[in-house]
C-alpha cells in the first residue's frame, strides 16, 4: 500500500474552496479545479517506499506486471489504464465530445503523418486512445449530457421567442432527428460570429426571463442563462441548448461514452476516465474548434442523460456499472464498528476517502496499516491483499481484467 501525494490542477473554471475543504487545507485564493490520482504523465501521483518520493508512473514502468498484474498488462499494456480525479467546477467547462478508439487511432495517425506538433493549439488527437469517463457527484452537480429529444428542444427554443432561433425550430420539427440535430449544430458553429453573438445575447435575456418563472424547463433555462453570463456571445450557448440539462444528487453519476456531447457546469465530483487527452470542443472555450472533425465524431442521437446509481453487492461494495474495461468505479459506505471489507487483489487499485476516515490493513496486520483521512488516497498494487474499514466513505477505482 502506498499513500499518494497528488497534484492539484489550477484551471480557471475551478472552485477556489471545494478541494481545499475536502483536503482540510487553506484556500490559496486561486482556482483549484482537479486533484489527480494515478500515473498520467501530465501530473503523476508520487509515492515513497523508503527512498524518497517517486512518480507512480516510474514505479509502474519499472515493474508493470508486479504493480498492475499480468491480466491488466495483457489487456491494457504496461501502464495504469485510468486516471482518477476530484473535479471542482465553479463555472462551466468547455462543451466537448470524445472519439471512440477507432476514430482516435485514425485521427492520431493522420496528424502524426502530417507532422502536426503534439503541443500545437490546433491538434485534435494527443494520443491513439479513446476517453470514456464517469462523473459521480459529491455535492449537487450540474451538467449537460447528450442531445435532448428534437421535438422537445424545438419547444424549448420556440418559447424563448427569439427570431433568429426560428429557423432552428423549423428544422427540428421538419427533419428526421439525426439530420435535424446535425444541421442545427452545424449552422450554429459556422454562423457569422457577430450575428451569432447578437443572437446569444437575445437568447440569454429570454432564458433569464423564463428561468425566473415556473415551468418544466425553468431549471434548464436558468442553467443556460448562467452559461451565457460566463461566455457572453459564445455560439456554444446555443449549442448547449440542444443538450439535456441534468442535476445530479450526491451519489448519482453520469457515464460519458464516445460521441456524446457534454459539459460540466458546477459542483464537486469524483471523476474517472481512460488515460487519454483526446477532446473535440463544440464551444464555451477560447480554444480551437475543428468543426468538420467534430461533426464526424458526434453521435447525433437523442437520449436521456442516463443517470447512474450504484448497484449494491453482498460484499457492501456499491458499483457504478459501465460498458468499458479500462476502469471500474465503486464506493464503500463504512459504518462505525463495521467489520473489515476484503478487497480483491488481482488488479491495481486506487482508494480515495471522501468523508470520515478509512483504514487499510494488509496481511501483516497493524504492521501493514494505512489510515486515510478525508481527501487522502492510496495505491494498492495488484496481488496485495487488503481489508478496508471505517467509519467513512471510500471510492475504489480499478480495472476489469
Amino acid at each position: 500500500m502506498d499513500r499518494l501525494v497528488n497534484t492539484v490542477r489550477p484551471y480557471a473554471w475551478g472552485s477556489a474552496t471545494a478541494i481545499p475543504e475536502l483536503l482540510g487545507t487553506e484556500p490559496t485564493g486561486e482556482p483549484q479545479a482537479e486533484l489527480w490520482m494515478g500515473a498520467h504523465p501530465g501530473a503523476p501521483s508520487r509515492v515513497d517506499r523508503g527512498q524518497g518520493a517517486v512518480a507512480l508512473s516510474e514505479v509502474i514502468a519499472a515493474d508493470p506486471e508486479g504493480e498492475l498484474g499480468p491480466d491488466a498488462v495483457r489487456h491494457f499494456g504496461p501502464r495504469l489504464p485510468f486516471l482518477l480525479k476530484v473535479l471542482a467546477a465553479a463555472s462551466p467547462l468547455s462543451l466537448q465530445v470524445h472519439p471512440d478508439r477507432a476514430q482516435a487511432e485514425a485521427g492520431f495517425a493522420d496528424e502524426e503523418a502530417r507532422g502536426v506538433p503534439i503541443d500545437a493549439a490546433h491538434r485534435n488527437y494527443k494520443d491513439a486512445n479513446h476517453k470514456p469517463e464517469l462523473i459521480c457527484a459529491l455535492t449537487p452537480f450540474d451538467g449537460l449530457c447528450g442531445f435532448r429529444d428534437a421535438g422537445e428542444t424545438a419547444e424549448l427554443l420556440a418559447a424563448l421567442e427569439v427570431d433568429p432561433l426560428k429557423p432552428y425550430v423549423d428544422i427540428l420539427h421538419a427533419r428526421p432527428e439525426s439530420h435535424a440535430l446535425r444541421e442545427v449544430l452545424t449552422a450554429v458553429l459556422t454562423a457569422d460570429r457577430e450575428a451569432m453573438a447578437d443572437t446569444v445575447h437575445q437568447t440569454a435575456a429570454a432564458a433569464e426571463r423564463l428561468g425566473a418563472q415556473d415551468g418544466p424547463h425553468a431549471p434548464a433555462y436558468r442553467a443556460y442563462a448562467s452559461i451565457a453570463r460566463h461566455y457572453p456571445g459564445d455560439p456554444g450557448v446555443i449549442a448547449a441548448m440542444l443538450l439535456n440539462y441534468v442535476r445530479l444528487q450526491p451519489g448519482e453519476a453520469l457515464y460519458l461514452g464516445a460521441g456524446v456531447p457534454h459539459a460540466y457546469l458546477d459542483g464537486l465530483g469524483v471523476e474517472i476516465m481512460a488515460n487519454s487527452d483526446n477532446v473535440l470542443r463544440c464551444g464555451l472555450t477560447p480554444k480551437h474548434i475543428d468543426v468538420p472533425e467534430l461533426l464526424r465524431v458526434v453521435r447525433f442521437e437523442s437520449d436521456g442523460p442516463g443517470v447512474l446509481r450504484p448497484e449494491a453487492e453482498s460484499s457492501g461494495e456499491e458499483v457504478y456499472t459501465t460498458p468499458i474495461d479500462e476502469f471500474r468505479l465503486s464506493r464503500y459506505v463504512l459504518p462505525e464498528g463495521g467489520g473489515p471489507r476484503p478487497l480483491s487483489s488481482r488488479t491495481p487499485q486506487i482508494l480515495l476517502c471522501v468523508s470520515g476516515e478509512a483504514v487499510l490493513r494488509g496481511e501483516a496486520g497493524e504492521a501493514a496499516e494505512l489510515r486515510l483521512r478525508q481527501g487522502e488516497s492510496a495505491f494498492v498494487p495488484a496481488g496485495e491483499a487488503v481489508a478496508l474499514s471505517g467509519p467513512g466513505t471510500v471510492f475504489r477505482a480499478t480495472v476489469v481484467a
